[in-house]
């Protein structure tokens, strides 16, 4: 068996003000560096020695995976960055507040940008400050490839190539692993691993700050179990494929 854990980002201050956040690079807020913090604490009851880590070009998952280290006594494991963990692109809905764009666009389309599979929002300008290409982290990049606005099918098919060619392997060769990264980036591997239908895997949320533990069989990458570290803060999980619920 080898382990992977996911983690999403302590809580942000996006999230806390309640804005479209994406690939804008707000950092933690205090309760976002306790949550990150507690998160190193309960994987230390667990007893882990990890391999590997990998995160975002996003400071808040960044930081988290830093707490989180910190608290397993584990800094001189490899990390690896890439944008292709970041989460998914809200387009032009970024930086705007949820209630106040109901409000504008009515609760119905707000919540079909939200939490359809496969509908975008409206693209954002590419002379928005907000667009990646007028971000410095992202001049090595090609700016084709960078999105404007992002589906969560259009954001699974961003990570889940790169976690078959990046990260499958070292879950292959029995490495355990760590992942921090965002709800919809984490989203797009929940769906791989668990066979996630499109229709449901917008309904599954990611807490902050809560470390998901999953088992694999490091041949088959099936998953064997998969339980929340903070019972006090779990999200309902999908059932794993050929198991029980």
């Amino acid at each position: 068996m080898t382990h992977l854990v996911l983690v999403r980002h302590g809580q942000s201050k996006w999230n806390k003000e309640n804005r479209f956040t994406g690939w804008v690079d707000v950092d933690l807020t205090a309760e976002g560096v306790k949550e990150a913090k507690k998160a190193g604490k309960l994987l230390k009851k667990e007893g882990i020695n990890f391999d590997v880590a990998f995160t975002s070009f996003q400071r808040r998952a960044i930081r988290t995976l830093w707490l989180t280290l910190e608290g397993i006594e584990q800094f001189h494991i490899p990390v690896t960055k890439d944008w292709h963990l970041n989460e998914r692109h809200y387009g032009g809905l970024t930086g705007l507040n949820k209630e106040e764009t109901k409000k504008k666009h009515g609760e119905k389309q707000v919540h079909i940008w939200r939490r359809s599979f496969d509908i975008p929002p409206p693209q954002i300008d590419k002379d928005n400050e907000y667009h990646p290409t007028n971000d410095p982290k992202y001049l090595g990049i090609d700016p084709a490839e960078l999105p404007g606005g992002e589906s969560l099918e259009l954001t699974t098919k961003r990570v889940l190539p790169y976690f078959q060619s990046q990260i499958a392997p070292f879950l292959r060769a029995n490495c355990n692993l760590i992942i921090s990264a965002h709800g919809n980036s984490l989203r797009a591997l929940m769906k791989e691993l668990f066979k996630v239908s499109d229709k449901e895997i917008p309904g599954f949320e990611f807490p902050t700050g809560n470390p998901l533990l999953i088992e694999l069989d490091e041949g088959t990458l099936d998953v064997k179990s998969a339980r929340y570290l903070d019972d006090s803060r779990a999200k309902d999980l999908p059932p794993i494929p050929g198991g029980n619920a």
